[in-house]
């Protein structure tokens, strides 16, 4: 059962990559978001798969860069869609952001890390 809620969250994220690329990130950092994205899938779906894919070693650089690009680039997006609202609190606006993030993209790094650091 497990399995299969795994390979379900591995469509859903590559459908979400696929649906970005369409939709168009056009500038540098939403390329480099979509690379990164694509590079943290592959690592997930060697752990649900469990086959090995490349070094171990390579794989813990992967889930600590990937971690820390997803929460800068978070953050940016963050600030640049909330410049002009000044009616909510900025404390309940980041709320709005970060469980989100943990929420959808908590699986793939708790995935990640099994898979770099078993």
């Amino acid at each position: 059962m497990i399995d299969i809620l795994w390979y379900c969250y591995l469509a859903f994220l590559a459908i979400a990559a696929i649906a970005i690329l369409i939709t168009g990130y056009r500038k540098t950092f939403g390329i480099l978001d979509f690379v990164i994205s694509v590079i943290t899938w592959i690592g997930l779906f060697g752990y649900v798969t469990n086959t090995e894919i490349l070094s171990p070693l390579l794989w813990k650089f992967v889930f600590v860069f990937g971690l820390f690009w997803d929460v800068y680039f978070s953050l940016k997006k963050f600030n640049e869609e909330v410049k002009d609202d000044d009616d909510t609190p900025q404390a309940i606006k980041l709320v709005f952001i970060e469980i989100p993030l943990i929420i959808f993209i908590g699986p793939l790094y708790f995935g990640l890390f099994n898979y770099a650091f078993r």
